[in-house]
């Protein structure tokens, strides 16, 4: 079965929101989004660079615990690595702003 293409990330948003409907899932990919942000303004204050090395593990490791025990798929960013990082950063913003909730 071939995966399905879309030809913009208007066009995939939607999809990438079915594939976080569980509450518990979108909490971790905030968690780790905002673990990001931190470590990234950490970095910057202190200028302690090699804090930076955890960045992949604190974004995808939330991420795929939701996937994997709570959501139960496959992470969008398998099939779709760009526009599901655009994904995790619209939905964080639609969560900080009660958009989207959790």
């Amino acid at each position: 079965m071939s995966e399905k293409r879309f030809n913009s990330f208007a066009e995939f948003y939607p999809y990438y929101l079915s594939e976080h409907e569980n509450k518990t899932c979108r909490k971790l990919h905030f968690i780790g989004s905002s673990l990001i942000i931190l470590t990234i303004a950490y970095a910057l204050l202190t200028q302690h660079w090699q804090v930076l090395w955890a960045l992949p593990i604190l974004g995808y490791g939330f991420a795929w615990v939701g996937h994997f025990f709570f959501e139960h798929n496959k992470p969008a960013t398998f099939t779709y690595p760009f526009y599901s990082f655009l994904g995790d950063w619209v939905m964080f913003k639609d969560i900080l702003t009660g958009k989207i909730k959790t």
